[in-house]
């Protein structure tokens, strides 16, 4: 069962400015808690061992905090970027990536079980795996259904509509970095094209628990005030 684990920390957190202006999205607070701290508990309390942290915007903050991973009996070393290369080009950089390991990003609020979704991934003997959860998407205006001549034929208030959803957590095999050009900014969404284009089986787990996106203003907020009641303990492994 392999221990190691990767962390997409480079991000610039534009969707949560001001407040990234000062303090990298990683580092953003949940409560008292730096939401990537939550994260580096829930993978020593699930038995990985060493966290490689793929970082670049304000770098050295991160690297401050974290330090070696002594405070959480983990060991934490860092991959820094020269150039961005969104969220699947880092991988890249890192040379001595395992047969199998788990990629997410820093920002991922969830209590899914990394350790059992890896063990899946392994098991199966996929070559990429993808944490998936439904989102509902509320559109907050009145919807017009018109036809050619500008009549209106139908009309929706507020309608919604229920999507399955990457959670920015993945399990990895080797095999998938083929994919990845080096020195290239490669995102999840190049990733994905090219190995539906090339046949290469790409599968999905649905995690029926808590996800949210601590990217998003919105997800963000609702966080805070969801950490404060049991959920805490939950997450705080």
């Amino acid at each position: 069962m392999s221990d190691r684990a990767v962390i997409l920390a480079g991000g610039k957190g534009a969707r949560l400015r001001p407040y990234t202006v000062v303090l990298p999205k990683p580092l953003m607070p949940v409560c008292e808690y730096p939401i990537l701290e939550v994260v580096v508990r829930q993978l020593a309390h699930y038995g990985f061992r060493r966290i490689t942290m793929a970082v670049n915007h304000q770098a050295e903050l991160i690297r401050a905090f974290f330090g070696e991973g002594e405070r959480w009996n983990i060991r934490i070393d860092y991959s820094l970027e020269n150039q961005p290369l969104s969220t699947m080009g880092p991988l890249r950089l890192i040379p001595d990536l395992p047969e199998h390991f788990l990629v997410m990003n820093g920002d991922v609020l969830t209590d899914l079980d990394f350790r059992a979704f890896l063990g899946e991934h392994i098991l199966a003997g996929r070559s990429f795996t993808i944490a998936a959860s439904r989102r509902v998407q509320v559109i907050d205006y009145g919807v017009l259904e018109v036809d050619a001549s500008g009549r209106l034929t139908g009309f929706r208030e507020k309608p919604s509509s229920t999507y399955l959803v990457s959670m920015g957590v993945y399990a990895v095999s080797r095999r998938a970095l083929d994919f990845i050009p080096p020195d290239t900014c490669y995102g999840f969404d190049h990733l994905m094209r090219d190995m539906l284009a090339a046949g290469e089986p790409v599968h999905v787990h649905e995690h029926p628990g808590y996800w949210r996106d601590i990217g998003r203003p919105d997800d963000y907020m609702q966080a805070i005030e969801e950490f404060e009641g049991p959920l805490k303990q939950v997450l705080l492994l």
